[in-house]
């Protein structure tokens, strides 16, 4: 009879254990949280929320910032939003809940994220946006970021002293809808781009929005969205693939040859160089990038992918946090600029960004230490 009893108890504890543990991995922001040195009371100060950890991008920036946050006394949680707006609004949630003082935040969507932060700003959380503008809101303390015009405007200008001759076929991708820095990008590739659509250099090969706006140098907010609306990618790797695709398929022959290409970044870069390469009637094709990934910078030196805009990543990941410890620390974060969100001027700290092709890859990555020659193949 005393081994059954203690049989009985000895189960009860187990069901009890796996209850407890079946909570706890239930509590952890559904499997997206990553720790960079939280408290031992649970007590988090900073909050990261990045948004997704489908790209490479945002998983090195991860690990960027708990290298960068083990080197501060404060303890911080990572989360990831998987692309999910309501996911993202029930990240910063769980971080208010463990007492936050700052939040970082890279929104999904830079309009939904409004409410996220505005739960936030009501619990007095210093609101830092990192690399994507939020916006029709004041509830943004600070933006981090790289200078979003200056990124597109290099790419434009790299296609515009590749190109050779008049009427360049010229196909136009941009970047999601609902990510500010689209329209950003997009905005600075016109700038520089425009004068020669006007003039004759280029001619627009797969929008008719852009084609009927080529004499316009300045895009307002409403035409830039019509553009987009017929280029975006979505930053989605395989709607750039199938866009490419339908592109090419529609066009006429004289839209074929030697052709420019502006992709908004490395993802969408090497799916649409992978069906221009596969097109018989594509003699070269010249087209940019951005955000130095490995895959990326492996084409680059296969000469598959033409350029990246490098955006060093260790520097955006080093002045958000140091903005975020000046906070903390009760001071007043550096900044250089402001950019207007539709609702207020949000004070900015932005960093420089850098144009890498095949000349110069080896010094800009290879010899700054970002990554190892050993990571690639045919680097000379």
């Amino acid at each position: 009879m005393a081994m059954k009893t203690k049989g009985k108890k000895f189960t009860l504890f187990l069901v009890l254990m796996i209850f407890a543990l079946i909570t706890a991995a239930c509590s952890d922001g559904g499997g997206d949280s990553e720790g960079g040195g939280s408290s031992s009371n649970g007590q988090v100060d900073v909050g990261i929320v990045l948004p997704t950890k489908d790209e490479p991008r945002w998983v090195q920036d991860e690990q960027r910032f708990k290298d960068a946050l083990a080197e501060t006394d404060y303890s911080t949680e990572i989360l990831f939003s998987q692309g999910s707006s309501a996911k993202e609004k029930e990240n910063v949630d769980i971080l208010l809940n463990k007492g936050i003082k700052v939040l970082i935040i890279s929104p999904h969507d830079g309009a939904a994220a409004a409410a996220a932060v505005e739960s936030a700003k009501k619990d007095d959380v210093t609101v830092i946006a990192y690399d994507r503008l939020i916006t029709d809101t004041d509830a943004v303390d600070y933006y981090v970021t790289f200078d979003s015009l200056a990124v597109g405007a290099a790419q434009g200008q790299y296609l515009i002293d590749k190109a050779e001759g008049t009427g360049v076929p010229l196909y136009l991708y941009a970047g999601a809808s609902s990510d500010n820095n689209a329209f950003l990008f997009f905005q600075g590739a016109w700038s520089v781009l425009q004068p020669k659509i006007a003039d004759g250099t280029f001619k627009i090969a797969n929008s008719s929005e852009a084609e009927a706006l080529k004499d316009t140098a300045e895009l307002s907010r409403d035409q830039l969205s019509k553009i987009l609306g017929q280029v975006t990618t979505n930053w989605d790797p395989n709607e750039a693939k199938n866009k490419a695709q339908t592109h090419l398929t529609g066009v006429a022959a004289d839209m074929k040859g030697d052709v420019s290409i502006l992709a908004p970044n490395d993802g969408t870069a090497r799916a649409i160089a992978d069906v221009f390469s596969s097109d018989g009637d594509i003699t070269n094709y010249t087209i940019t990038g951005q955000d130095a990934e490995k895959a990326s910078i492996q084409y680059v030196i296969d000469e598959k992918q033409s350029m990246t805009v490098f955006k060093d990543v260790r520097t955006l990941v080093k002045d958000a946090i140091d903005m975020a410890v000046t906070v903390l620390d009760d001071g007043t974060p550096e900044t250089t600029g402001s950019y207007n969100n539709g609702t207020a001027d949000i004070k900015a700290k932005q960093t420089d960004v850098i144009v890498v092709d095949k000349e110069n890859v080896k010094q800009e990555l290879i010899d700054s230490e970002y990554y190892e020659a050993s990571e690639f193949t045919g680097l000379e």
